[in-house]
């Protein structure tokens, strides 16, 4: 998929103002992805993703941490400057972006290092006892101008 595709699904799906906040989120996101799974990992689906998105995969950052959802969407979260519900938001307007981008394989390796309570935000069906909500009012995205990473 091109990079402009991309962007726009990003966009449309996470309701954002423009091409260049989907990607600083789909970079944001992409990068917290990179810290939960293995180098190897990160740097095939990199190869799958256009410039420069890739690039937020390709940064070595050493052994994969593990973490759950939560933690996950608070790392998103901060990269973002956004609220933890938008976060969630904009993390499945990416990486349900992601899963039709990529071949099927790198999508189920993905989902077999995240979480299980993760498989949602790639369009799949919500945890059960979960509930799906909205996306939050856009005058609630609450995101800052100052976040660590990229």
């Amino acid at each position: 998929m091109r990079l402009d595709e991309f962007l726009t699904r990003v966009r449309d799906r996470g309701e954002f103002h423009g091409d260049d906040e989907a990607e600083q989120v789909a970079t944001a996101v992409l990068w917290v992805i990179a810290s939960r799974i293995p180098p190897q990992d990160a740097a095939g689906l990199a190869r799958e993703l256009p410039a420069p998105l890739d690039d937020a995969l390709r940064m070595e950052r050493g052994r994969p941490e593990t973490f759950g959802r939560a933690e996950f969407l608070r790392r998103v979260a901060q990269q973002t400057g956004a609220r933890p519900r938008t976060a969630e938001w904009d993390a499945g307007a990416v990486l349900s972006t992601l899963a039709e981008a990529v071949p099927r394989e790198h999508v189920d390796r993905l989902l077999a290092r995240l979480s299980a309570d993760c498989a949602d935000l790639f369009g799949g069906p919500a945890p059960t006892g979960e509930r799906t909500e909205r996306r939050p009012e856009k005058g609630h995205r609450d995101r800052g101008d100052t976040h660590d990473g990229p």
